[in-house]
């Protein structure tokens, strides 16, 4: 796979509308080694086992009501570029039916620089949960991208067994929040068609856009709470590498997570961290997942910076009253 082949997929790009997603996929795939994924039996059975003891320990320490989804794959980075290109293409659909001035130039721009994004993410992802958005389907999905996994683990230099089941442990937190929310899949979609939508007028709808950064805020730093609590061991280190991870890089690869948005992924750790440290330290596990009972129980962007204002908001849960 070389860059000559990306370019070649981009240029070839075709259709009427704003972006060929096809062709993403194709020169996203182009300009990305897919990675070693040849695991054994006994390899992919631990996968398996760190997401079991995963969900099996966050389900005592929060007690939340949740499953994994049934969707588990291991992954190299052609098949996460593949999911995501899916989820782009539901998402953005609004736009790619908006007319352009210069339509051929413009799509094959809007499809280069979507395939770059798509290229660069998937050489650094190392997990995700996917609530498959705008799917046409209640099923959520879990992946691992295997060769980032054993790339990061050796750059950080841990043990890839341990580093490979902290992954498994933060992403099955993904899996007790929208477990203990049902209604928050469906609260991410309607901000992002909202803002999508206004995008595709010529419009920035911000609180859509605001509102969806916000709740996306909680969900990493619930994540990190429950990651305190549920994981087997010490592993202030593998934060504090990760963390160092998250704002490292070449000056150009910073400047490309800047232009992605990748820093704003950090600073949802960071903030949603501390706001939920303060508020589990006033509450508790069980009032920090207070977040989870209901949309207007997720704190606005103000109070993320103001927990206290979020406790004076939100009422206490019946157990913690009868305390």
């Amino acid at each position: 796979m070389t860059l000559f082949e990306s370019a070649r997929a981009v240029a070839g790009a075709s259709g009427t509308g704003a972006i060929d997603w096809d062709a993403v996929a194709e020169a996203a795939k182009a300009a990305t080694d897919p990675g070693d994924l040849d695991l054994s039996e006994a390899e992919a059975e631990a996968y398996a086992a760190d997401v079991r003891d995963a969900r099996q320990q966050l389900r005592e320490v929060s007690g939340l009501d949740f499953d994994v989804p049934e969707t588990v794959e291991i992954q190299n980075r052609h098949h996460w570029v593949d999911a995501n290109v899916e989820t782009f293409r539901r998402a953005f659909e609004p736009l790619n039916q908006r007319a352009s001035y210069l339509p051929g130039v413009a799509r094959s721009l809007n499809t280069a620089t979507t395939a770059g994004a798509l290229a660069f993410v998937s050489r650094h992802v190392l997990g995700q949960y996917d609530p498959l958005l705008l799917a046409d389907t209640s099923d959520h999905a879990l992946y691992f991208v295997h060769p980032n996994v054993v790339k990061a683990a050796d750059s950080l230099d841990v043990a890839f067994p341990r580093f490979r089941r902290w992954i498994a442990f933060h992403e099955v937190t993904h899996a007790a929040e929208f477990g203990a929310a049902p209604w928050l899949a469906d609260h991410l979609e309607d901000r992002l068609e909202a803002g999508v939508a206004a995008l595709a007028e010529g419009e920035v709808e911000r609180e859509a856009f605001e509102e969806l950064h916000v709740a996306m805020t909680a969900v990493e730093g619930y994540a990190e709470l429950l990651m305190d609590e549920a994981f087997d061991g010490e592993y202030a280190d593998l934060r504090a590498k990760l963390d160092a991870r998250r704002r490292g890089g070449s000056p150009l690869t910073k400047l490309v997570k800047r232009a992605l948005g990748l820093q704003l992924k950090r600073e949802q750790y960071e903030r949603g961290r501390e706001f939920f440290e303060a508020v589990a330290a006033e509450r508790g596990l069980a009032g920090a997942s207070r977040v989870w009972d209901s949309p207007e129980y997720l704190p606005t962007d103000a109070e993320l910076d103001a927990p206290r204002a979020w406790l004076a908001r939100v009422p206490e849960a019946p157990d913690e009253t009868a305390e």
